[in-house]
């Protein structure tokens, strides 16, 4: 029987991001327009905080070109993307492209936001508070509007130890 020993000296940021590395996120892309374009991010660090009232949270990287714009907008739209919506999820994660080039691919919502219509899931965030944290801004937004609610859905996308996967049944761990 082996005995694991905690690590005592600070962590470093390899050590920090190695464990996380491990731990699967699901996938969001973030998308906003502050007055000087659309920009889009995409992010593991999505969470639900409160349903009443209805909150989420996601962190911005200050490396990200797409922070400044969102957090100076007052409204984002975060979009939940499942499995079929990998090729949104590497648009937005990949540096140096319009994200927005393809017409096809998104519009904007009546309020302005741009959307990639193309995903099944979004809410519309109006912009609560911004808290620095470290090198990047959790900024945490109320539910203001949401997409219909698709009984068919994709599996949900996750990332994981560098890679990109579907959860399904196939996934499913009995109880």
């Amino acid at each position: 029987m082996s005995t694991l020993v905690a690590h005592r000296d600070p962590v470093t940021a390899e050590q920090f991001t190695g464990l996380f590395r491990h731990h699967p996120g699901g996938v969001a892309v973030i998308t906003a327009d502050a007055g000087d374009g659309p920009v889009g991010l995409t992010a593991t660090s999505v969470a639900s905080v409160s349903v009443a009232p209805p909150l989420l949270v996601f962190s911005a990287s200050e490396r990200s070109s797409s922070t400044p714009t969102l957090l100076s907008a007052a409204t984002a739209v975060v979009h939940l993307l499942g499995a079929d919506d990998l090729g949104i999820a590497e648009l937005c994660a990949t540096s140096g492209v319009d994200r927005f080039a393809d017409r096809s691919l998104w519009s904007r919502l009546p309020s302005g936001e741009p959307v990639f219509h193309v995903v099944g899931s979004w809410i519309r965030v109006r912009v609560e508070e911004r808290v620095r944290a470290g090198t990047a801004t959790l900024v945490v937004g109320r539910a203001i509007e949401t997409s219909p609610v698709r009984p068919e859905a994709a599996p949900p996308l996750v990332y994981h130890a560098r890679g990109w996967h579907g959860l399904g049944d196939h996934s499913r761990l009995a109880s």
